[in-house]
C-alpha cells in the first residue's frame, strides 16, 4: 500500500510539473531595454489573447556572442540541454551556425507563417537551402536621416536629396559644411559600415560565389573613391572608433545627416533640442536610384531543446509572425521596429512622430524594407568589412586606391584559406 501510494504521488507530481511546463517557454536575448521589451510585448499579447496560461522565461544575456557561444558548445558536444527553447541570432551569422550545427536548429516550413508578409532580404538570412529557420524581430533597414533647418540654409529640401547620386551627396556637402560647419554624414571609420550600406544599395556585395569580390567589383571601387573624397572634403566624418562615431558625430550635434540602420534613431532622439528637426528618406546612389539597404538585426530561433515545439511555433507564428499588438507595444515600449509588411500598417506605425517633423518614419522604414535587395552573404562579413575600413585609411593618408583594395582583397583570401 505504501509503494502504491508513493508511486501515486511521484505521478502526481509528474503530472503537476509537465502541466506547469505546459504552456511555458524559454528564451534567451540581449539588450533587456530592445529586445526584451519586445519579447514581452510578444508575451503579454499571446497571453491576453491566445493562451491565459503562457509564460515565457526572457533570460537577458550579456551580449549576442554570448547566444553564439552557446550554440557553439551545444552543437560540437551535442548536448543541447543548456540551450533556452528559442533563441534570438544576429541576422549575418546565422547561416554559418546552421551549416556548421544543423542538428541544433528546428524548421519553421509547418509553422502557419505567411512568408510572403516579409521582405525578400531580410528572410534570406534565416532561410537556408529554402528552408525557414527564423522569424525576423527587429528591422535593420537603413535610413538617410537630413537636418531639414540645415538643408534649408542651403536652399534645398529633403525632396531635394532622394533620388540622388553620391557626386549631388557630394556637391551638397560642401554647401552646407561651408555654410553651417556641419558634416553631412559620419561613420565609425574603424569598423566602417558604409561601404556594405553603399555597395547594398548598388544591388552589389563584397563576395561573389564565395569569394572576395573587391579589386573586380567596379561599384565597390567608385564608392571607396566616393567616400574618401567626401572625407577630404569635410563631407564625411570617419571617427575613430564606435562610441566617437555616436557621441561626436551624432550626440554632440556635429552632423547634419545620419545614414545607417534604423537602430540610430534613439541615439539621435537623445538630443533633444533638435527634436522636429529631421526628417527621413532613401539612400543616394552612384546613378542617382532611390537606394535601400539594410545593416543589422536579428531573428527568432527555436533550438532542438525545445520540448514543445508546437507551443513555440504558435507563439512565434501569432506574434511576431504578424500580430499587430505585439509589433504596436514593441515599438512603443522598445522602440523596435519590426518586419511584418501587414503589421506595420496599423494606427501605431502611421503615428507622424514629433522628432522627424511627423513624418511617419515606422511605416516608411517597413515600406522600405521590403525593397532592399538581396546580396550574396558570407562568413566573412565581418573580417571583409575591417580589411576595407583599414584601405580606407590607407587612402587618406595618401596611399592609391586600387593598390589599397588589393591589400585588403589579399588578406581576406588569406584569411578565408583561398
Amino acid at each position: 500500500m505504501k509503494k502504491f501510494v508513493a508511486v501515486l504521488i511521484t505521478l502526481c507530481l509528474m503530472l503537476a510539473v509537465s502541466s506547469a511546463l505546459a504552456d511555458k517557454l524559454t528564451v534567451s536575448a540581449w539588450d533587456a531595454a530592445f529586445n526584451g521589451s519586445a519579447l514581452q510585448a510578444a508575451a503579454d499579447d499571446y497571453k491576453a489573447n491566445v493562451d491565459p496560461d503562457f509564460e515565457l522565461e526572457i533570460n537577458i544575456v550579456s551580449g549576442s556572442s554570448d547566444v553564439e557561444n552557446d550554440m557553439t558548445l551545444a552543437g560540437s558536444s551535442g548536448d543541447y540541454s543548456n540551450l533556452s527553447d528559442i533563441v534570438l541570432f544576429q541576422d549575418h551569422f546565422i547561416q554559418r551556425y546552421v551549416a556548421d550545427y544543423p542538428d541544433c536548429w528546428v524548421s519553421l516550413d509547418d509553422a502557419g507563417i505567411n512568408w510572403d508578409d516579409f521582405g525578400a532580404e531580410k528572410l534570406s538570412y534565416s532561410t537556408v537551402d529554402g528552408v525557414h529557420y527564423g522569424v525576423p524581430v527587429d528591422n535593420g533597414t537603413a535610413i538617410m536621416a537630413y537636418r531639414v533647418d540645415l538643408l534649408e540654409q542651403c536652399g534645398y529640401t529633403v525632396a531635394d536629396m532622394t533620388g540622388i547620386t553620391w557626386d549631388k551627396f557630394l556637391e551638397v556637402g560642401k554647401e552646407v559644411y561651408a555654410k553651417t560647419g556641419k558634416a553631412l554624414l559620419s561613420m565609425d571609420g574603424s569598423g566602417n559600415d558604409l561601404p556594405y550600406i553603399m555597395l547594398q544599395a548598388e544591388g552589389k556585395s563584397q563576395f561573389k560565389d564565395g569569394k572576395p569580390y573587391i579589386t573586380e567589383n567596379e561599384d565597390l571601387v567608385k564608392i571607396i573613391k566616393v567616400i574618401c573624397e567626401m572625407a577630404k572634403e569635410h563631407v564625411l566624418i570617419l571617427a575613430n572608433d564606435w562610441t566617437g562615431y555616436v557621441n561626436e558625430t551624432v550626440l554632440q550635434d556635429q552632423v547634419a545627416g545620419v545614414m545607417n540602420g534604423n537602430w540610430m534613431i534613439p541615439s539621435m532622439s537623445l538630443v533633444t533640442e533638435n527634436s522636429g528637426k529631421w526628417e527621413i528618406t532613401t539612400l543616394p546612389t552612384l546613378d542617382g536610384h532611390e537606394g535601400y539597404a539594410a545593416n543589422g538585426g536579428s531573428s527568432l530561433y527555436i533550438t532542438a531543446n525545445c520540448k514543445n515545439l508546437e507551443l513555440a511555433k504558435k507563439f512565434l507564428a501569432y506574434t511576431f509572425g504578424g500580430s499587430t499588438e505585439t509589433y504596436d507595444n514593441a515599438l512603443r515600449k522598445g522602440g523596435v521596429i519590426g518586419c511584418c509588411i501587414s503589421a506595420a500598417q496599423s494606427g501605431v506605425y502611421q503615428e507622424g512622430v514629433p522628432f522627424f517633423n511627423g513624418q511617419a518614419i515606422y511605416s516608411k522604414i517597413v515600406e522600405m524594407g521590403a525593397h532592399v535587395p538581396i546580396v550574396e552573404q558570407n562568413d566573412y562579413h565581418y573580417t571583409c568589412r575591417g580589411y576595407i575600413g583599414n584601405a580606407i585609411q590607407e587612402v587618406l593618408m595618401g596611399g592609391d586606391v586600387e593598390t589599397a583594395l588589393k591589400t585588403a582583397e589579399d588578406q581576406l583570401l588569406f584569411a578565408m584559406g583561398l
